[in-house]
């Protein structure tokens, strides 16, 4: 290739270059646009699972009250309320004793 076809094909190279250009400057302008419509999308589903988990949570603790988990408890079941000579009280070996249990070899699996 001479100079003279060098020369010849310069404008024909720059006009190729400016609309290389131009088509990647509005293809990086369409994938900016796509991308800002995902993010929008992937914010709106995010927004609806966290009021869909808030909605769950608010039912289950509307659920679980003791209220009426007792009153469910007393009509479905017939449970009847716990009453104070109805409790059983359980202590274990006090500190003291522990150490006579210690000293004399007893092991905890005979306790």
């Amino acid at each position: 290739m001479s100079s003279q076809n060098f020369k010849q094909l310069k404008p024909f190279f720059s006009i190729l270059i400016v609309i290389f250009t131009l088509f990647s400057i509005v293809f990086l302008q369409m994938e900016e646009r796509r991308m800002g419509y995902s993010v929008l999308k992937l914010t709106r589903e995010h927004k609806k699972v966290w009021e869909e988990k808030r909605t769950k949570e608010i039912s289950l603790a509307k659920i679980t009250r003791p209220q009426l988990l007792d009153s469910v408890a007393q009509q479905k079941f017939t449970l009847k309320k716990v009453q104070a000579n109805q409790i059983i009280h359980l202590t274990g070996p006090l500190a003291s004793e522990m150490n006579t249990v210690a000293e004399k070899g007893i092991a905890k699996k005979d306790l």
